[in-house]
């Protein structure tokens, strides 16, 4: 079978949603499971949880194994960020000052804004969800306490489990199982919809929230790509570089039907990206 990682995912993206959906039964075979069939095709390991929030259904697969966060940590950076501003803590107006010393590999919002010297908060949390700006999230993690502060935001709206620990690009470097800077699909799933679709945030910070994961130009060929193309779609990519390909979104399937949220989270350093 010839696969790449992004195309697993794709792949477990469709499966998911047709089971959550009701549009398919079976996923055992004489093969295995499918998903068994999709490691074997990258020899790695997925972690997947897919909650359908209008009935309540979720779709598992290794759902409380241990797994890096990578770049998805910066969707609950992000939310931090708006609930600091909802108690007055934080202005997203303020600027932040900007130096050459803050600019990492991957910045493009940052590096962009050198010149400048600065970049307001709001401008920082949209780039780091919407680009995966690391420095903007570098950036952003002393508003909310450091990684600590993020971790403490986390129990205080019911993620248990969930850990940050450092910032980039030390977030990456983690193995499956390992306690720091991780979470498990489960309890992302379960994150993701309590950030969007409860009262952890205002209705307005909500709606931003959510738009900056439409805007979001990282995933087109990840989650993205399994998913129908008429559904409205947002998602929040983290790659470590060296076997972590993972992504979190959620999807509107249209007018009436409720959102589905994908949390999905592949090991698979012996097969190339694309």
């Amino acid at each position: 079978m010839d696969c790449t990682r992004r195309h697993i995912l794709a792949a477990a993206a469709a499966i998911g949603v047709a089971a959550t959906t009701g549009t398919a039964r079976a996923f055992q075979s004489g093969g295995g499971s499918v998903f068994e069939r999709l490691e074997d095709a990258v020899q790695g390991k997925l972690g997947l949880t897919i909650l359908n929030t209008g009935n309540g259904q979720r779709l598992t697969w290794r759902a409380s194994d241990r797994v890096a966060l990578c770049s998805t940590f910066k969707l609950p950076l992000a939310a931090a960020v708006l609930a600091k501003a909802e108690h007055g803590d934080i202005d997203l107006n303020k600027p932040i000052r900007i130096t050459e010393a803050d600019v990492l590999d991957y910045a493009p919002a940052v590096k962009a804004n050198v010149a400048k010297g600065s970049m307001t908060i709001a401008e920082l949390a949209k780039a780091a969800v919407t680009l995966s700006d690391n420095s903007a999230a570098n950036l952003l993690l002393p508003q909310v306490g450091g990684p600590r502060g993020l971790t403490r935001y986390l129990r205080d709206v019911g993620d248990t489990v969930t850990s940050i620990d450092h910032p980039e690009p030390l977030i990456n470097r983690v193995r499956p199982g390992q306690d720091q800077d991780s979470t498990t699909p489960y309890a992302m799933a379960g994150l993701v919809n309590d950030l969007l679709f409860s009262n952890a945030l205002t209705e307005e910070h909500r709606r931003m929230l959510a738009q900056w994961m439409i805007d979001s130009t990282t995933g087109k060929d990840r989650l993205r790509a399994g998913l129908p193309a008429a559904w409205k779609v947002g998602d929040k990519t983290g790659t470590s570089g060296d076997g972590w390909f993972n992504d979190v979104a959620v999807a509107w399937p249209g007018e009436g039907k409720r959102p589905i949220i994908i949390a999905s989270y592949l090991w698979a350093p012996a097969t190339p990206d694309d």
